[in-house]
């Protein structure tokens, strides 16, 4: 008798008319098989699926182009399902179940005629942690199924450990015909569902990812009291050999794969990484929050990384422990069969082809890698893998670091006053845009907790559900604001970053055991100017002092906007938040 699972998989091929169905085993050999089939046999446009790069620069390599109108998430085209818009809240797009499925029907009607269907079994999290959630998903081009193969915990084990129960979160997934105007991603969060059709680029394509891992997830938490949130997971280990973990919050391009590889300006200080994207929070046995990462690998941005901005990361890049390592719309340099980007090592290569294909030559309009191309590899490749990364029970988190990207105003570093201030904090938290979203850059859009495009509910409760987590914690972590990003008279950066952000997360590792003391400021409580690592460092003391100035004027227009952002919430925002932000207003004078 066929299990839930099949008779899924069974429906979704009686809807998308597949000429075959290929259940995938994640095993290496398969992937190999895989490859093979995206090189030889599958194609986007006139690309293959797949290109082969240079073995022996790039171990493992491949080459993928997507459809050029398929290079980034698409907001507008992604919505949250739930039976009442309320429930969506104002900052998701919602329609109604039942209209939904309607439309998703008729786009994915027959469309992967011609094709086969991959079924992709995967575990998000380690299959033996109490936090892990079974998955299963299906698509019709490899380059999806090896990446959730990178990406996730595929194999047949997963379809072993749901057995004969419907207990399994569901993905439909088609590349369709790439028409932008034929193009959703629908998330059911009653039904554990996501439903995506005419974008194979990475969030939209790789279900374990964005849409279950943070959207679904996020509402799974809310009932299950735990919280989904898209943040780095990391250890930092003093000299004295102590580790301790914290999570960090950063919107998309904005350093979070630089921080969680990190390597120290100081001597003695080490960074082992256990993710750079998303973490699951859960309030352990003791009382504590402990946290996963429920991925398995890394989807990071490609322009801009160097063994100038991130070493471990080009290290993971070129090491080829885990197979394969995916490019995806990069630019290729010609003569070298290796990929390149703006702001990759070394001369720009003397013949290139376009993240498109075509012929690109310096100075000319247009960069030659997509602003949001991207390496999708292994984990288990990274030279900073922490040991506990497949500890089922997780890490303990000591801290919780807030960040944006803001050239004015928010200081380096500031620490909440308690835990309700943390939450207020992340919910004002805003951030000038990056090329990950589609849209335009460096425009201000409130981000809390770096959430705004990835909670699958009502903002306003995510607040509150923040709040309640607090309440349910015996050692809630401190709860800081960090901002890397913030600019002179000329506009240059003040702080170094990189590798000299370690000096911020030592003065928090003092922080949480209690070693130094602090300045009461009317935003938070700031570092004693003694207390900052700076050694080895020149910068102008009047600079320092730029970097934690607290401009009450700019400070009451600040208030003006989240006061903004936050009326859009109504009732559904907690009495806790508006008190916080009284108090702020209180403090400014």
């Amino acid at each position: 008798m066929a299990t839930p699972v099949e008779k899924w998989v069974e429906e979704q091929a009686g809807l998308a008319k597949p000429d075959q169905i290929y259940w995938c085993d994640g095993s290496e050999e398969e992937a190999h098989k895989l490859i093979e089939i995206g090189m030889k046999k599958e194609k986007i446009g006139d690309n293959p699926i797949f290109q082969e790069l240079n073995q022996k620069v790039w171990p493992k390599s491949y080459l993928h182009r997507s459809h050029p109108t398929d290079v980034a998430r698409t907001e507008q085209l992604t919505f949250v399902c739930h039976p009442q818009k309320d429930q969506a809240g104002p900052t998701n797009n919602w329609m109604a179940p039942a209209e939904a499925k309607e439309k998703l029907t008729k786009l994915t009607d027959g469309c992967m005629r011609g094709k086969t269907m991959y079924v992709l079994p995967y575990m998000m999290g380690h299959p033996d942690s109490p936090y892990a959630k079974s998955c299963v998903q299906v698509t019709d081009v490899s380059y999806v199924a090896v990446s959730m193969r990178i990406m996730t915990r595929m194999g047949k084990n997963v379809l072993d450990k749901i057995g004969n129960t419907d207990n399994f979160v569901k993905g439909l997934h088609s590349v369709g015909d790439f028409d932008p105007n034929r193009r959703l991603i629908m998330h059911f969060p009653q039904e554990s569902l996501v439903w995506s059709i005419g974008s194979g680029y990475g969030g939209n394509a790789l279900l374990g990812k964005k849409c279950f891992s943070l959207r679904i997830a996020s509402c799974l938490g809310q009932r299950e009291g735990w919280l989904a949130e898209h943040m780095v997971v990391m250890g930092i280990q003093d000299p004295q050999g102590k580790i301790t973990y914290i999570t960090a919050s950063f919107p998309s391009a904005c350093g979070k794969t630089n921080l969680a590889m990190l390597e120290s300006a100081l001597p003695g200080y080490k960074i082992w990484t256990l993710g750079d994207d998303i973490a699951w929070l859960n309030i352990g046995p003791d009382g504590r929050l402990y946290a996963i990462n429920p991925e398995s690998g890394f989807f990071g941005v490609a322009p801009g990384t160097s063994m100038k901005t991130n070493p471990n990361m080009v290290r993971t890049l070129k090491k080829s422990k885990f197979y394969p390592t995916l490019f995806t719309n990069v630019a290729l340099d010609l003569d070298k069969n290796v990929p390149w980007w703006e702001g990759a090592d070394g001369p720009v290569p003397k013949r290139v082809a376009d993240w498109q294909g075509k012929p690109w030559t310096p100075g000319q309009e247009g960069k030659a890698a997509h602003p949001n191309s991207r390496f999708t590899v292994s984990l288990y490749n990274a030279p900073t893998l922490s040991k506990e990364f497949d500890n089922p029970q997780g890490v303990p988190i000591s801290a919780i670091l807030l960040g944006g990207r803001r050239t004015q105003l928010i200081p380096l570093v500031a620490e909440s006053f308690d835990w309700a201030h943390g939450v207020f904090m992340g919910a004002r938290t805003g951030s000038e845009t990056t090329a990950a979203a589609a849209g335009k850059t460096g425009v201000l859009r409130r981000d809390p907790m770096s959430m705004l495009p990835f909670c699958g509910y009502n903002m306003g409760d995510y607040f509150g559900h923040w709040l309640d987590m607090g309440k349910r914690l015996k050692h809630p972590p401190k709860i800081y604001a960090v901002n890397w990003f913030r600019t002179d008279d000329q506009g240059k950066f003040i702080w170094p970053g990189f590798g000299d952000n370690i000096r911020v997360l030592k003065w928090i590792l003092a922080r949480a055991n209690n070693d130094v003391g602090v300045k009461d400021t009317p935003v938070g409580l700031l570092p004693n100017p003694a207390d900052l690592d700076l050694s080895g460092l020149s910068i102008p003391k009047e600079k320092m002092e730029k970097l934690f100035e607290i401009d009450r004027q700019g400070w009451q227009d600040e208030l003006k906007e989240i006061d903004a952002f936050l009326g859009q919430f109504g009732d559904h925002l907690p009495a806790e938040i508006r008190q916080q932000r009284d108090t702020l207003a209180k403090r400014l004078g």
